[in-house]
């Protein structure tokens, strides 16, 4: 007796020697054109939801999987964001990162995310790589870039929006803030608790660090102590044990001092967990101050002064203007600084 459970459309002969579904064999099953197919699965509005459906249903049973590398080769653009981010193991570009996938995803484009370490060898590897499948659009961090990465990204025609920094550049576009402005603004509040022996504590070195300094710098020189200026910079990658270790150096190497300003906040964890260890008293014996106000920082004991940076807006809206590039649409500010805000807690 036969079975009254309908069963999925049956493929037709394979047209590729690979063995994959085709576009034209989804046509066939749901009983449409093949444009339809293209149409519906990009979720264009112009396609009526029956239709829709029918092709959804038909996609699925068959088992298809769209081929981006043919799709981009038809149409001349992809629906794949290159993303490049220095490191996966920050939490500030996880949550970056997470921001531009919940914007992007929603409107049919996908994420390609590269990693560069901080290294501008690999930094050119990656954007060889990601160029060479025409992504629709590329988001990068920061401005600061050696001369091959700048070209490849100038010639490729590809829509890039830059993030973490904002530039002023004509033809630029960019999301984030001014990390020299907030340098200055976290070491104004260190300064006006009474400090004057402020020390600047970094690692990594990267450019936005190294801006992070200059701000510390310049809030010092116009409260008439230039000559107090001192920075520690460590080229080692930023972590909670070596702030531990950092910290130990300040007090040894410059024993007056009475501040610091470490450029993240796991510096500045790291370096509180080591002042309860040595028994040395925060706020009172030396104020500490971070930058980033990263998960954990509120919990610490005293709870940690530091910076927030709005990183998922940064990566929202980094987002919505390449979407909007991609789309040949107009961009009303093409340098977006959305500020920063200084987190006054018990540590400064």
């Amino acid at each position: 007796m036969p079975s009254s459970t309908s069963n999925p459309p049956a493929p037709a002969r394979r047209a590729r020697a690979t063995g994959r579904v085709t576009l034209a064999e989804v046509a066939q099953a749901a009983g449409v054109s093949p444009i339809t197919v293209s149409r519906a699965l990009r979720g264009e509005r112009a396609v009526a939801p029956e239709l829709c459906e029918r092709v959804h249903a038909a996609a699925t049973a068959l088992g298809y999987v769209p081929d981006p590398a043919a799709r981009a080769l038809a149409s001349s653009r992809s629906s794949h964001v290159a993303v490049l981010i220095p490191k996966l193991s920050n939490t500030l570009f996880v949550e970056l990162l997470d921001a531009v996938q919940t914007s992007l995803v929603p409107a049919g484009y996908q994420t390609l995310i590269g990693v560069t370490h901080y290294d501008a060898g690999e930094e050119e590897a990656v954007l060889r790589s990601f160029l060479a499948h025409r992504p629709a659009g590329l988001i990068v961090t920061g401005r600061d870039r050696s001369p091959a990465a700048a070209a490849l990204i100038e010639g490729s025609g590809v829509p890039c929006v830059h993030v973490m920094e904002v530039g002023a550049e004509p033809g630029g576009h960019s999301v984030g803030f001014s990390q020299r402005d907030a340098g200055r603004a976290i070491t104004r509040h260190l300064l006006d608790g009474d400090r004057r022996h402020v020390v600047y504590v970094a690692a990594q070195l990267d450019p936005r660090t190294l801006e992070r300094g200059e701000g510390y710098a310049d809030a010092m020189v116009a409260a008439g102590l230039q000559d107090r200026v001192h920075k520690l910079l460590s080229p080692e990658p930023s972590s909670m044990a070596l702030g531990g270790a950092l910290l130990e150096r300040v007090l040894s190497e410059v024993p007056d001092t009475d501040a610091i300003f470490f450029c993240n906040d796991d510096l500045a964890q790291g370096a509180l967990l080591a002042a309860l260890r040595l028994g040395v008293a925060v706020p009172g014996r030396v104020a500490v101050a971070g930058f980033n106000d990263l998960p954990g920082s509120d919990q610490m004991v005293p709870a940690l002064t530091t910076v927030a940076t709005p990183r998922r807006e940064i990566g929202e809206q980094a987002a919505q203007m390449l979407m909007k590039l991609m789309r040949g649409q107009p961009v009303e500010q093409p340098n977006l600084d959305l500020g920063f805000q200084v987190v006054r807690r018990a540590s400064a």
